[in-house]
């Protein structure tokens, strides 16, 4: 039987981690409790805090990740309750393509290597010239302009990326069998696009990668892959660690078929390689990424608990639905046939009469919106919640 969840005041928000104030102001104070140490909280706000091994209170209908990746989060536990895990796409993408793209010059001119040489030099300005003059010439390094970028992944970092790789005056190929309408409106007209991983990898100067971290990703450059690489190429990982095998872009760079790695991702097998550069995991952090992805995961969690509305959920399709009644209720369940018919139902043997009802599917999940012209009364709620496949219900009155 799903658990019946009615609104109560004050809402509570458990912070895992720091959460960037501008984020958390979004919640009214005469509305919210926050706080690192709230107790029984309806919503759990998160950054990269590992939540596997954390026993997650019941009280819990929804955790909002202030950034992109999820890998953090027990997600699958999560769809047992019915409780939607929201996340910030797009809010960080500025900052990670800023970086991608100074990546791409320290890869092409050599910076890192250039900079460790200058560092071990010693003796007085006069021998020190001397030492650059002749040691310089093996950081000669190239220019971008002519050179092709493929781009692995088209979302919104993607076509930035490739947006700031063209104006300067780079070719770019794309790669994305499953983008967006929203992300193929927003990609240059000038970016090829390419059929196949393997054409990108045959035809590219420099590789950067821009998916998700999911089962079919893992390892998606492993050493097959890497064998197909335009020798003298330049490989960047800015997405996630597991995307790229690292024993594969050491056999690369033996090979001479791989001549740089840049990621954000250190790892032991990589450490103090000279033609490795591995940050430590700085595409998110600026303070204007921080603000952008606090701002939005805060706005997406209120509009949960106070309409019932999903954006951005990794496990539930968006379903938003402007109020048009001061009765809401909303449903999570299994993606099973007659759901619907069976909540409508329901509503109607208690004389109830719909407003305006919306339903959407992602996977195996499944959620419910509907307004209602009255006030709903305890029973029906139990009612609804003790549908074979509904995972939780909460009743949303405006007042």
């Amino acid at each position: 039987m799903a658990e019946s969840l009615k609104v109560r005041e004050p809402l509570r928000i458990l912070t895992l981690n720091s959460i960037a104030g501008v984020g958390l102001q979004r919640f009214p104070a005469e509305l919210y409790q926050v706080g690192s140490d709230t107790a029984a909280p309806d919503a759990i706000l998160v950054r990269s805090h590992d939540m596997h091994a954390m026993d997650i209170p019941a009280s819990v209908k929804a955790i909002g990740r202030a950034g992109a990746g999820t890998n953090n989060i027990p997600v699958d536990r999560m769809n047992l309750r019915g409780a939607p895990v929201f996340n910030a796409p797009g809010a960080n993408a500025n900052a990670v393509k800023e970086l991608v793209i100074a990546a791409l010059l320290i890869a092409a001119r050599n910076l890192l290597p250039a900079a460790r040489f200058v560092e071990g030099l010693q003796g007085d300005d006069k021998t020190l010239h001397k030492l650059v003059e002749d040691g310089k010439k093996q950081f000669a390094g190239l220019e971008l302009p002519g050179r092709t970028l493929g781009v692995i992944g088209l979302g919104k970092i993607g076509s930035l990326v490739a947006d700031a790789a063209i104006k300067l005056g780079m070719d770019v190929l794309g790669y994305d069998p499953e983008i967006t309408v929203d992300a193929a409106w927003s990609l240059p007209s000038q970016v090829r696009k390419a059929h196949t991983i393997e054409e990108v990898l045959k035809a590219s100067d420099f590789v950067t990668l821009h998916v998700p971290l999911v089962p079919a990703t893992r390892n998606l450059i492993d050493a097959k892959r890497a064998a197909l690489l335009k020798k003298g190429a330049v490989l960047l990982n800015f997405s996630r660690e597991g995307i790229v095998d690292n024993n594969a872009v050491i056999e690369a760079l033996a090979a001479k078929r791989l001549r740089t790695y840049v990621c954000d991702f250190p790892a032991q097998k990589l450490a103090g390689h000279p033609q490795v550069v591995a940050l430590p995991h700085l595409g998110a952090s600026t303070r204007e990424a921080e603000d952008n992805c606090a701002v939005m995961v805060a706005d997406q969690v209120r509009d949960f608990l106070e309409n019932g509305n999903i954006r951005n959920a990794v496990n539930f399709a968006d379903v938003v639905m402007h109020r048009e009644s001061a009765w809401r209720v909303a449903i999570a369940n299994a993606n099973v046939p007659n759901m619907v018919g069976q909540i409508s139902t329901a509503l109607a043997r208690a004389g109830l009469n719909i407003h305006n009802m919306l339903n959407k599917s992602r996977g195996d999940l499944a959620y419910t919106l509907v307004d209602v012209d009255s006030a709903v009364p305890d029973a029906v709620i139990a009612e609804l919640a003790a549908i074979k496949g509904v995972l939780a219900v909460r009743y949303l009155p405006t007042s």
